[in-house]
């Protein structure tokens, strides 16, 4: 069994898991204000335009998208200021929850943490670029798939990458999918969109990380669905709880550089995609599997492969959850309560293998 070295919520051998349910204008010099600040519309979920088949037209720019080379190279150095921002983001590293070690500023030449990467390396974008929702449009679809959605990913460690190094991350599309585009396919169709990406070290050499990362973008405006179920999911070894803010949402937004309004604007999340209220961000619930197990478990990781389930939504308490599969792999999954029926939903799963750099 795993070697606990931190105590977390208490998880009793006598405690009996249940499966988890389906819950889970001013003018200046003539020229009018929105032309210099772009208004922010609030689509409501009945937009016909949102609501509308697809076009010949549109499936056409489509597939032009899909053939066209896309690549991007994004540098940046992991600099310790910025990594101490995130660490007082996450409650795994603020310090405030004991018994969890007291907050321990980053230093340069430490090892840098599992996932802690996804605070760097954001396209720096100016905002009249952003689409309405206030995304970035690199290795995004053309119109209408404009609804994103963080499907899922994966990392492998491959040599160690530490705090003050100057890092260059290739990105590329791996695959696109595209999904109910055919006469017999069921439900809207979906545009699946897979990145690679390779971190280096400046200067070149080997990869020290590779990544994977899904998005899903859909045509259709917002609309609620029930909750999928997830079962067959063991009794957790450890297990860590924290309730996820506007603030720790507003401050992850910044310091990875993510506009989108689904994670910031309330009314966004409600008329125009359907949400109760705002979501957290998929790659905030995937770093919080990955801090809380590296706090839990000792050894290295070498992959870690994760899929989105269901929407977390800010202002509900998470519990992180993890058991040992076998002795080298570990499960992991983020759950949620539903206030409006009280039952647990996991919004999250994934899986680490241990033994990596």
């Amino acid at each position: 069994m795993l070697q606990r070295h931190l105590s977390y919520t208490a998880v009793h051998a006598s405690s009996r898991r249940t499966p988890s349910t389906a819950v889970a204008s001013i003018c200046r010099g003539g020229v009018a204000h929105r032309d210099i600040y772009p208004r922010r519309h609030h689509h409501s979920s009945s937009d016909s335009r949102a609501l509308s088949p697809l076009t010949p037209e549109d499936v056409a720019t489509l597939d032009r998208w899909i053939t066209a080379e896309k690549r991007l190279v994004l540098q940046d150095t992991l600099h310790p200021e910025h990594l101490a921002d995130l660490y007082v983001t996450l409650p795994t590293r603020d310090g405030t929850r004991g018994p969890l070690p007291g907050y321990a500023p980053p230093w340069e030449g430490d090892a840098l943490g599992y996932g802690h990467h996804l605070a760097f390396f954001h396209p720096r974008s100016p905002e009249k670029s952003l689409r309405w929702d206030g995304t970035d449009i690199d290795f995004s679809p053309p119109k209408p798939f404009t609804r994103r959605m963080w499907a899922g990913g994966r990392m492998e460690w491959k040599s160690p990458l530490h705090v003050g190094d100057r890092v260059e991350a290739v990105c590329s599309i791996a695959s696109v999918q595209r999904k109910g585009f055919g006469a017999g396919e069921t439900g809207a169709p979906m545009v699946f969109v897979k990145q690679k990406i390779e971190y280096r070290k400046h200067g070149g050499g080997e990869v020290c990380i590779e990544e994977e990362r899904s998005h899903v973008y859909l045509a259709m405006a917002g609309n609620r669905r029930d909750p999928k179920e997830v079962k067959g999911l063991p009794r957790p070894d450890f297990m860590f709880e924290y309730l996820p803010t506007p603030t720790m949402l507003f401050r992850f937004s910044a310091l990875t550089f993510n506009g989108h309004y689904i994670h910031l604007d309330k009314d966004y999340a409600r008329k125009s995609e359907g949400y109760p209220e705002r979501l957290v961000h998929g790659p905030l619930t995937a770093l919080m599997l990955l801090d809380t197990t590296a706090l839990q478990v000792p050894g290295s990781f070498k992959t870690f492969e994760y899929r989105a389930v269901n929407p977390i939504a800010v202002n509900r308490v998470v519990s992180i959850n993890g058991a040992q599969e076998d002795k080298d792999t570990i499960r992991v999954w983020a759950e949620v309560e539903e206030p409006e029926s009280g039952h647990q939903v996991v919004g999250m799963v994934g899986k680490i293998t241990l033994g990596g750099a």
